[in-house]
This record gives structure tokens, C-alpha cells and sequence, in this order.
């Protein structure tokens, strides 16, 4: 207890953090790498300490000790004595159970513990008979080596995470070296090629790790050259999954433009074509495709037409239900996560720890932001008014039908209208959920609009007119979530979201993040209607930016006062 601590540390995991203290932003910094934030209010931030948060926090090197260290120096009024043994039961945990290829048969996976009682706790679990899990040893257990996945899927689910030491495949050799034509200076001479700092410790991270995890950085910081990196250190064939066709057509840009990689040497998995290539891209659309719900996926084989060594999991927070389920079956292939938030809306959080990798790099937002390697961003709520003839429909509206009203609240147009010309020339994006409020918008603003009926090749010219100054407004879906890469737009005006999508919040703020000449500045703004539904959706939709560091300034259309969140 120090009496003057910024937070508030209770026996049920959760902790609160003043917003009013002189240290809430170190605490707040401080404080996710190892909780998460889940709630966001004027006076406190509350904070929850999970599991998995501590597991991540454990396969970054920190320790039971220097967790508890931390809440000690950051709680006011002393760590409940409760607490403390819960961490250090749940951190401790990690690193107990360990797997190891059989030794005399490569058909089995051995599970060894670091004490016999251990083992004897999870012969009383449910859930792990199926998995034929068969005790062979006072510490070892042995299972079929096909359940490898599943077996750290279950394990961690029942709170028993696993250290995976059952080696992987070298897979089919590939030969690849970076080139150094049209690649970004990196403080060497022009025209040369080197990682930034953070890379290369995100790929030195990663490999040290033995060959699973995910990499978190934000939107901009270059999360696919960490990609190409550990394909050029691992040398070998992979197979690279996205989220869209715009993002295979920029990673094979980048494939081609900063690697000795030729065209002939990667394949596009996609609707338009079926190359399958010692580099191959493929979407998880395509991979999760099916002619009915009774039906095999049909391309799922995809993960075993090659020798792959290495799968990539672009934006691996959308990896869907089904690629978990094969994800289980390739335990022995090296697998790398790629992604600007670990935040799942479907809760699955923990699949992507058991089985893509635990958290083995992240760097927080603002401390790239600092470095010069993100733009700075000024993020605004701007709070527009109904008008009377919407206040009378959506008082007699259910919940859904009001969140809907307010979220397409046509005062929003003179709004968007008012924000483009307070930025003039600057690079626009509108973004929002709704197509007939898109087209409403695009029709008031005389910009042009791309939704998912948009055909890909229109997608790119407008993106390519954008990025030549001959476009600087552009009305997009939810379809620009990800992976559009439009490094001049510096404001992007929210003007509806999926509900409370903390995970989206934080890719639409990402489509301005890159590095701006001059002062690098962007600016983020969020519409929101007044006295609605919408107002509590918000709240949530900010909460992981609000972790990194970001404040909202709250404006109400019109020359009002500006309060801060």
C-alpha cells in the first residue's frame, strides 16, 4: 500500500484506474501488459486481470512476481492478500505442462509434467478422455500425435496451458532473399533495405519462441515485412492466409517488390483463381467455403496441398470457426499470427493462444507513435442531435430498431459535410455500416463508394485515384476495415459501426496510421446520435484504443465545449 497509488486492486481480479491521477497514463500502460481493459467511464477505467492476459503476460518473460511487484507499486490501498495467490496460482501455471515429439513412435505426443500430483489433477478432468490421453510415466503422458491440437485447445480451456516442444517440419526449401529496389529507407542509404528495430525483434521474438505466436502491432507498423522476414529466415515454402483479395493482391505487391521472389513462384488462392505456388495466398473466405451447411468445406485441403513449413495468419483476430478446426489437424507446421489487436468479438481469444501462439511481440501504439513510426491521431466523438420527427420514431422503437435509427441519423450528413471542410485537402475516408446510408452520404458529399458489390478492379482504381490526390473523399464500407492500403488518408469519419466492435474501432483508426509528411498528424472522428443506444455502443467500440493510450474529445455538432473521455 502506498497510499497514493493511481489504481484500486479488488480480490475479483478487476482493478480500477482513477482517470483523474497524475500517473493514468503510465498505470493505464503499465496495467495491459498483463489485464484488460473492459470498461470505460469518466472517472475510472476498469481493468480485469484474466487467465490468458496473465499467460500472454508469462510467455513474454514477465514473472508472477514482477506482476504482483507492479500491482503493489500501482495500488493505493495494498494488493488484497486473495489476489496475489490467485496470480501467482495462474501464472505459475504456465510452463508446468510441456509437449514433446514421441521418442520411439513419431505417431504420438508426449505430455510431461513437473510433478506427478499434477498429472493425477488432470486424470479427474472431463473433456480430455477423448483425446486417448494415457498415462505412460510417473510425469508423461502419452496421446495420439493427431490430437496435438486439440489437446492444447482443451488444456488451456480448462486452465492448464502448454508449452509446445514437439517440434515442427522443416517443409519443402525455398529460396528467397530481399532485393533492394523501391523499399523505404530505414535510415541507410536510399533504395537500400533494412528492418526497423521492432521487427526485427518481433521476428527475433518469434523464432526464439521455437516457431508458433502472434505478432500485435498496429495498423502501419508493418506487420506483413515481419511476415516476409521469417519467411526469409526459415527459407521455406508457405502458405499465407488474409482477410480479402485486396489484401492478397498488396501482399503479393510486397512479395515482388521487396523479396528475389518471381512472379511464376506465387500463387493466388482466391475466386478468381486457383494457382497453388511455393508461396501461395489464399482468403478465408475461400478457405471457408462450402455449397450448403450439410457439405465439406471444399477447399480446406488447401493446408495439405503442398510441404508447407510456415502458415501465416494475416488479421488473425477474423480467423473463423472452421480454420480453428484445421488449425488443430497442422500442429506440426510453424505457425505465425499477425494481427493489430488480440481482442475477438466471438470471445475466442484463447483458441488463438492454444493454437496459432501465445502473444510473443506486441509494442504499444503510442510508444511507436513517439518513435515517428505512426502518425499522431487527435480521435473526436462528435455528438449530433436528432431531429423531431426521428426522436418520435425511435421513441417507439424495440432496442435493435433504435440502435439502427440513431446509427443512420441523416443529421450526420451536414455533420461528415462540416468535418471534410474544416480539413480541406485532406485525404477523407467515411466509413460506416449501413449501404443505404453509404449511398445517402456518397450522393450528399459527390464522392464515389466502395461496398463489397463493388468488382475488384473498380476497387482499385478508386483506391489508386485516392492515393494520387485525384480523389479526396471516399465513401467506404465495412469492406475498408482491412487491409487497404491508403497511406495519404489522414481523417476518417466513423459514421456507424457493428454495435460495440472494439476489434473494428481499432482497424478504422488503423486506415490513417501511417506515416504523414509534415507533422504527421491524422484525425479520427466518430459520429454518434445523442440520447441514444448508440452513446452506450460507443463507449464499449473505444475500449481497446482508450488501453493504447488514445483520449476522445467529445464535441456536440456545433460550436460547443469540448469535454475529454
Amino acid at each position: 500500500m502506498n497510499g497514493t497509488g493511481a489504481c484500486i486492486a479488488r480480490k475479483d481480479k478487476t482493478v480500477l484506474l482513477e482517470c483523474g491521477h497524475p500517473g493514468f497514463g503510465a498505470a493505464g500502460m503499465e496495467l495491459a501488459d498483463y489485464a484488460e481493459l473492459v470498461k470505460s467511464l469518466p472517472a475510472y477505467h476498469t481493468y480485469r486481470i484474466t487467465p490468458l492476459s496473465l499467460w500472454n503476460a508469462a510467455a513474454g518473460g514477465m514473472t508472477a512476481e514482477q506482476i504482483i511487484a507492479s500491482l503493489r507499486r500501482l495500488a493505493r490501498w495494498g494488493v488484497p492478500a486473495g489476489l496475489e495467490e490467485e496470480i501467482g496460482r495462474l501464472v505459475t501455471r504456465y510452463g508446468r505442462l510441456t509437449l514433446h515429439a514421441g521418442t520411439a513412435d513419431s505417431r504420438l505426443v508426449l505430455l510431461r509434467a513437473d510433478s506427478p500430483a499434477l498429472l493425477d489433477e488432470l486424470a479427474g478432468l472431463a473433456g480430455l478422455d477423448a483425446l486417448q490421453l494415457r498415462r505412460t510415466g510417473e510425469l508423461e503422458c502419452a496421446c495420439p500425435a493427431v490430437s496435438r491440437g486439440l489437446l492444447k485447445q482443451e488444456l488451456t480451456r480448462l486452465g492448464y496451458p502448454v508449452l509446445d516442444y514437439a517440434g515442427y517440419r522443416e517443409g519443402q526449401g525455398l529460396s528467397l532473399a530481399w532485393t533492394g529496389v523501391g523499399l523505404e529507407e530505414t535510415g541507410g542509404n536510399p533504395g537500400t533495405f533494412g528492418l526497423r528495430p521492432y521487427q526485427q525483434e518481433a521476428v527475433r521474438l518469434f523464432y526464439g519462441m521455437g516457431g508458433s505466436g502472434v505478432v500485435v502491432l498496429p495498423c502501419g507498423a508493418g506487420k506483413t515485412v515481419v511476415g516476409l522476414a521469417v519467411i526469409e529466415k526459415l527459407q521455406c515454402e508457405t502458405l499465407i492466409l488474409t482477410s480479402n483479395t485486396t489484401s492478397v493482391e498488396q501482399w503479393r505487391e510486397e512479395l515482388l517488390q521487396r523479396t528475389s521472389l518471381q512472379s511464376g513462384e506465387i500463387g493466388e488462392y482466391t475466386g478468381e483463381r486457383r494457382e497453388v505456388r511455393p508461396v501461395t495466398l489464399a482468403t478465408y473466405q475461400m478457405l471457408t467455403h462450402r455449397r450448403s451447411k450439410e457439405e465439406d468445406f471444399v477447399h480446406m485441403s488447401l493446408f495439405n496441398e503442398r510441404n508447407w513449413g510456415l502458415i501465416i495468419y494475416d488479421e488473425v483476430h477474423l480467423l473463423p470457426a472452421p480454420v480453428f478446426r484445421a488449425t488443430a489437424d497442422i500442429q506440426a507446421t510453424r505457425r505465425l499470427g499477425l494481427t493489430a489487436t488480440l481482442i475477438r468479438e466471438d470471445g475466442r481469444e484463447g483458441d488463438v493462444f492454444s493454437l496459432i501462439g501465445p502473444r510473443c511481440y506486441e509494442l504499444p501504439w503510442r510508444s511507436l507513435e513517439k518513435q515517428g513510426w505512426i502518425a499522431a491521431v487527435e480521435c473526436v466523438e462528435l455528438v449530433v442531435p436528432m431531429d423531431s420527427a426521428l426522436r418520435s420514431r425511435y421513441l417507439y422503437a424495440g432496442g435493435k430498431e433504435q440502435f439502427r435509427l440513431a446509427a443512420g441519423n441523416p443529421s450526420k450528413a451536414e455533420a461528415a459535410a462540416g468535418i471534410i471542410a474544416e480539413h480541406a485537402g485532406a485525404r477523407v475516408l467515411v466509413i460506416g455500416q449501413y449501404l443505404d446510408q453509404l449511398e445517402a452520404l456518397a450522393a450528399c458529399l459527390d464522392a464515389p463508394l466502395i461496398t463489397g458489390k463493388t468488382p475488384q478492379r473498380e476497387r482499385n482504381r478508386l483506391y489508386e485515384a485516392f492515393n494520387e490526390g485525384a480523389l479526396n473523399v471516399l465513401v467506404v464500407s465495412k469492406v475498408a476495415n482491412f487491409a487497404v492500403n491508403l497511406p495519404d488518408a489522414s481523417v476518417a469519419i466513423e459514421v456507424s459501426g457493428a454495435y460495440g466492435s472494439r476489434q473494428e474501432e481499432a482497424q478504422r483508426l488503423g486506415r490513417i496510421l501511417r506515416p504523414k509528411q509534415g507533422e504527421n498528424r491524422a484525425y479520427f472522428y466518430t459520429l454518434v446520435t445523442g440520447d441514444s443506444r448508440e452513446q452506450e455502443f460507443a463507449l464499449r467500440r473505444r475500449l481497446f484504443l482508450t488501453e493504447q493510450g488514445y483520449e476522445y474529445a467529445v464535441r456536440t455538432a456545433g460550436p460547443q465545449e469540448e469535454a475529454l473521455l
